[in-house]
């Protein structure tokens, strides 16, 4: 019998900063919005057509918490992995109610900075990029962070050499 998976990814922007609150077992737990926006070219117009769906993100992991409060703001490009769960409740009018979130708990979830719209307006020192699984956490500055027309690739020695690494083949 095949093995079963619930994994959601997303990669998209946050729409408030995130809300940190404790529950009264003292567990602190974060919840936030993130939008993901697809585009395409109309085929009938030729005008470039957007739509944005908008995900709820609960983190119950303290580290990505940490790392919540103190980097990720409103607009913050991020990539969240983790469990889609479904709650269910009864509102103040008796109306059943659903939701389906992106769950980041324990070892089940990750969070990785990308970017943020005020990016340029960090100093030097300060991080550019944080990952965070579980308890790990990896973290890169400004200065070492590639440049994104690079392509994320940094070439380690110097100028790349054009010539073949091998020589002709001698029968």
């Amino acid at each position: 019998m095949a093995g079963y998976m619930n994994r959601a990814t997303l990669i998209g922007n946050l729409g408030q900063d995130p809300e940190i609150r404790n529950m009264q077992s003292g567990e602190r737990v974060a919840s936030f919005t993130l939008a993901t926006t697809e585009s395409w070219k109309d085929k009938r117009s030729g005008d470039r057509q957007e739509r944005t769906e908008w995900h709820r993100v609960v983190v119950w992991n303290e580290g990505l918490i940490g790392v919540l409060e103190d980097y990720v703001h409103k607009g913050d490009k991020v990539m969240v992995e983790g469990m889609l769960k479904t709650r269910k409740w009864v509102d103040q009018a008796g109306n059943e109610r659903y939701t389906t979130e992106i769950v980041l708990s324990g070892f089940n979830g990750q969070l990785i900075m990308l970017g943020s719209p005020n990016g340029a307006a960090r100093g030097e020192g300060e991080p550019a990029s944080r990952t965070r699984t579980g308890t790990q956490t990896q973290t890169q500055t400004r200065t070492q962070a590639a440049a994104p027309s690079d392509g994320g690739y940094t070439p380690s020695g110097g100028d790349l050499d054009d010539e073949i690494p091998f020589g002709p083949c001698v029968d």
